[in-house]
């Protein structure tokens, strides 16, 4: 069966790329706000199902991924920035404390129709940093396209102070711990593929 990828995220197929196995990238086309009511770890697993439905259709016989990521502070959303402006206020707001990533996870047999899901929380404690320190981080890698304004993957790292998870690649927004349980469940075992 194929792998899909129900994402246009670089991020999510850099880390798919390293399990090693051929995928294939189809762009979810979904509502991506949370409901009225919602958890945060909620709404990450409702898109993250959401994202592997919305490809289903176009791959009837594939092993389809969907993940979507919710970054929170003090229970609040924190979304991606979009801009300077933004990043720097939240990286601001984000310094001395920590914020939670919270990363679902959803491999859907679209043959089967079996789902399996999970969330993979991440907290990131953030360094004490001066407005210097935040100004000088944002020029250098301008991270607008990420939640909370940081890539760990890059120079984000020097914000943090530490990691408490199961997963480090489910803070960059694919846990691929659990993927490769979900994957293995599904008879497809990256190891000897």
């Amino acid at each position: 069966m194929k792998l899909v990828l129900a994402s246009t995220s670089r991020y999510r197929r850099e880390l798919l790329a390293r399990l090693q196995l051929p995928f294939e990238i189809a762009a979810p086309e979904v509502d991506e706000f949370p409901l009225a009511g919602e958890t945060p770890p909620q709404t990450a697993l409702r898109l993250a199902q959401l994202k592997a439905r919305a490809v289903a259709e176009k791959f009837p016989a594939a092993l389809i991924i969907g993940s979507d990521q919710v970054a929170t502070l003090d229970g609040a959303q924190i979304g991606k920035p979009g801009g300077h402006e933004r990043a720097l206020a939240q990286l601001k707001t984000m310094r001395g404390r920590a914020v939670i990533f919270h990363t679902a996870l959803c491999l859907l047999n679209s043959r089967s129709g079996r789902m399996q899901v999970r969330e993979v929380p991440v907290t990131v404690h953030f360094r004490n940093l001066s407005d210097t320190q935040i100004e000088a981080y944002l020029r250098k890698e301008q991270p607008y396209d990420c939640a909370g304004s940081a890539k760990s993957e890059g120079l984000g790292i020097a914000l943090v102070e530490r990691y408490e998870g199961d997963d480090p690649n489910a803070l960059i927004g694919l846990p691929l711990i659990a993927l490769t349980d979900m994957l293995r469940a599904e008879g497809l075992d990256p190891l000897t593929a």
